[in-house]
């Protein structure tokens, strides 16, 4: 069911602690870690606690947990000090976009140059 837990969802084995990651920032609908295959110094992905397979499915059911996603990336931008110099917030949606993990995150990306298009 759409929201709850999944068994098998890397991410919700994250938010329970069953999986541990370095936990940068946590609210009470987010999780923010780094990511343990980093595409530029500061790569951080931001999760909601409940599990939704992707960000459009998330902002569908609950617009303003997706709103908090994007509010934490900017704190975790902040907080990593990338801001001045420019970062990236990236949600995959989809295996053809290069999403792996089907529960809805964001990518803080920052700290290097980013091209465009990206990809």
């Amino acid at each position: 069911m759409a929201g709850e837990p999944q068994p098998d969802c890397l991410f919700c084995k994250i938010v329970s602690g069953d999986i541990p990651a370095t936990i940068v920032r946590e609210s009470a609908t987010t999780v923010a870690f780094r990511d343990i295959n980093p595409q530029a110094p500061t790569h951080v992905l931001v999760i909601p606690k409940a599990h939704y397979p992707d960000a459009a499915s998330l902002a569908a059911a609950e617009p303003e947990t997706a709103a908090d996603v994007l509010r934490e990336a900017g704190l975790v931008a902040a907080d990593e000090k990338v801001t001045g110099s420019g970062y990236r917030i990236v949600l995959n949606t989809g295996s053809g976009a290069g999403q792996t993990v089907f529960h809805a995150h964001a990518h803080v990306l920052g700290g290097r140059g980013l091209q465009w298009p990206p990809g």
